[in-house]
């Protein structure tokens, strides 16, 4: 297995758009890394870099120690060693399973005895011991993306990168997969680099999660790190489904355009004059019962169980709240005064 570097890495495409800006990001041998962001964000351009699909307009990408782009090298896709699962998984259907399988091996000049027990052995690996003989058109979604896997495992890569491969699936089908996923990748300790949409995903399989923005990385942590203290409104906003408040911080105070809610200086993380936004975690508001006189006083517009907490939007001052609620479930139309533990205060660009 293998670490990937890339360094000083940019990117352009034709016709002067910006695909990736100045990404530095190391994957450590054996590391499970997850690329989440907004559509147009750069991760899956970032992960196409890596592949050998797209070529870097400056910076270098180097998997195990070998630079395959930038420095003036490119190595094209199929020499970098490297396995890919896409979101379709794009079997053959003239192909039996074990035939599919072992194509990456028929490419490489393998013997047909050598091919027959390395598909056997990866079959087994990804819980599929025995099907070498069927049609794929005979298998389930679920049993087609393992295929899928076992095809880009069978020449044992030196690193494995996932586009979006989980998103077709169904659930409870697709959460069995991540388990399986995460189960097989550390115990073959693979290095994984993992797109996808799913902010829920990305935090229950990764070591590490990178939140890109713009082309650029916007923060890179571990799960429970970019939750509990994301380094930006975007962060939290994108990952946790911040409250954003447009307003002004002045002598330690957070005075808001829209809102009369104020936060001292103590809970407002990465605070600087000026104005700029502020993002409150849905989890960082508590409920007590209150009054229309309350300064943050509101009623309960909606409120959906949840098995840890439960999802609550409250109405204040013409400004809807959601509320990570624990506990007893607010009922649609209870006053309620919210108290806000903490914000993270972005200042404005210029």
């Amino acid at each position: 297995m293998s670490a990937i570097a890339l360094d000083g890495l940019h990117l352009d495409y034709p016709g002067g758009n910006t695909g990736l800006r100045d990404i530095d990001l190391h994957i450590a041998d054996g590391e499970f890394l997850a690329l989440v962001g907004p559509s147009g964000s750069g991760k899956t351009t970032l992960l196409r870099a890596v592949a050998g699909f797209l070529e870097p307009t400056a910076g270098t990408v180097t998997i195990g120690g070998d630079v395959v782009a930038g420095a003036g090298r490119t190595v094209p896709p199929e020499k970098r060693g490297l396995g890919m699962v896409f979101q379709q998984h794009a079997l053959w259907p003239h192909r039996t399973v074990g035939r599919n399988v072992s194509y990456p091996l028929e490419l490489s000049g393998v013997s047909r005895e050598s091919r027959k027990k390395r598909v056997a052995e990866v079959l087994e690996l990804v819980g599929l011991p025995g099907l070498e003989s069927r049609d794929p058109a005979t298998l389930s979604g679920g049993q087609r993306q393992r295929v899928a896997l076992a095809r880009a495992l069978v020449r044992s890569p030196r690193a494995l990168l996932l586009d979006e491969a989980l998103s077709a699936l169904d659930e409870p089908l697709r959460d069995r997969l991540r388990l399986e996923l995460r189960s097989l990748t550390r115990a073959a300790g693979l290095t994984v680099v993992h797109v996808t949409h799913d902010r829920s995903e990305a935090l229950a399989l990764a070591d590490r999660v990178a939140i890109l923005d713009g082309g650029a990385i916007a923060q890179i942590g571990r799960p429970e790190d970019v939750v509990a203290r994301p380094a930006s409104a975007f962060v939290a906003q994108f990952l946790s489904d911040a409250n954003v408040i447009d307003g002004v911080v002045d002598s330690g105070r957070f005075h808001a355009d829209s809102h009369p809610i104020e936060l001292t200086a103590d809970i407002i993380e990465a605070a600087e004059e000026g104005r700029g936004r502020l993002a409150i975690l849905p989890s960082d508001i508590s409920l007590a019962a209150g009054s229309p006189h309350d300064c943050t006083a509101g009623v309960v517009t909606s409120s959906l169980y949840g098995r840890g907490v439960s999802d609550v939007v409250v109405l204040s001052h013409g400004m809807s709240f959601r509320c990570a609620v624990p506990g007893p479930r607010p009922a649609v139309g209870d006053r309620v005064t919210m108290n806000v533990r903490r914000g993270i205060f972005d200042a404005a660009a210029g």
